[in-house]
Formats: structure tokens, sequence, C-alpha cells
């Protein structure tokens, strides 16, 4: 019996395996193509995020740097999960519009982090995603709200499955983990965190709705 949910595991990601994987990788192209237009024309001057004393508590941690973008990673699971099309097709909806709510805060709200006083040239991975992701699009973190999404969905299909109990305290977690390399890596202020915390689990919460009140949603 141990061994049944990691057979649905299998199941389920080979279940629609091209549509997922090239409908990931599009959603991700276009994701970004809206996401850097904005940040390279902000509606206006970027407001500067304030630091909080929890700002202070985090350290700078350059080896915080692997688990901040391992969640592009960790953002494919749920869809790699679902066991039918309808599922997926909830899913991909709901996290459109988280992306579409957020990126539209960023237009017309536009908001960066503060000037860390950090030499970047010492730290030349952290250096790469400074150049490439600047400061602004601070608040609310859509790291941290796409992560928080994809945490809560992925323990309701975790439950579904009958994953171990540990498993899904991991997965609770590393979903902590990347919210604290966030402002580990200075990408983001402890505001932006918890706005963006704020985003993902009001998006979850009622995007999870429908898998509540019909069992047969998150089925194979």
């Amino acid at each position: 019996m141990k061994s049944e949910w990691w057979r649905e595991v299998v199941k389920r990601v080979c279940l629609l395996w091209p549509l997922k994987a090239l409908g990931t990788s599009t959603f991700m192209v276009l994701f970004f193509l809206a996401y850097f237009w904005i940040l390279r024309n902000p509606n206006g001057n970027p407001a500067v995020m304030p630091e909080i004393a929890l700002d202070q508590w985090i350290a700078f941690t350059p080896t915080s740097y692997p688990i901040y973008v391992s969640l592009w990673i960790y953002v494919s699971l749920p869809p790699a999960l679902m066991g039918n099309f309808r599922a997926l097709l909830h899913y991909v909806s709901w996290i459109a519009a988280l992306c579409l709510f957020c990126l539209t805060l960023f237009w017309f709200f536009p908001t960066q982090t503060p000037d860390f006083g950090l030499d970047w040239t010492l730290y030349p991975e952290l250096a790469t995603i400074k150049g490439i992701d600047a400061a602004g699009n601070a608040c609310p973190s859509l790291h941290v709200a796409s992560a928080v999404f994809s945490a809560l969905w992925l323990d309701r299909l975790m439950t579904v499955i009958s994953v171990p109990t540990q498993l899904r305290l991991f997965n609770l977690v590393y979903c902590v983990a990347i919210g604290w390399s966030t402002m580990a890596s200075r990408q983001h202020v402890a505001l932006d965190v918890l706005a963006g915390a704020i985003v993902g689990i009001a998006f979850a919460l009622v995007s999870l709705r429908a898998t509540r009140s019909d069992k047969r949603h998150l089925s194979i």
C-alpha cells in the first residue's frame, strides 16, 4: 500500500504530459514578456518599499540563490500532477488570474526595493539576477504569491493522492524557504513578502473551493 501513491504520481505526470509541458513553457514565456515590459516601462516613478524590523533580522545570504531560482521548478509541480483536463484548465485559469492581478498592481502602483548598499559584483550569480530583474515590480512579491499558491494546491493534490504526511510538511517548509530566499537574496523586503503571501493565500483559497465541493475535480 505504501507504494500506491507513487504509482498515482507517475500516472498523473504522464497524463497529458505533452500539453502540460508545452503549456507550462508557453505560459512562462508570455508571463516574462509581460513582466519585463512592465518592469522597464513603469507607469510613473516607482515608490521605494520601506524596510521593517524583519528585514534586519534576516541576513543577506548569497547561498539563498539556488532556492530562489528553484521556484520555476516548484510552480511546475501542481500542473504536472493534475489528473484530468478540467482540473488543469481550472488551475491555469486561476494562476493566470493571480499573475494578471499582480502585474496590474505593478503597472498602476509601481514599487521598487531600496538600495541595500551591496557590491553585487562580489556575488556573480545574484548580480546576474539584478542585471535582468531590476529593483522594480516589488510589491506584492509575485515570487512569493506564486509559491504560496502552488504550495496550497500541492498540499491539496498530495491529500488526494494520499502522499505521506512528511512530504506534505516538506512542501510547506519549502514554500517558506522560497519566501525566505527572496529576502535573503535582497530581491524583496518583508512587506513585499507579506503582501505576496496574502495574495497567494487569497487566490488559492478561492480557486480550491471547487475541489472541496466536487471530489471528482482532482481525480483521474
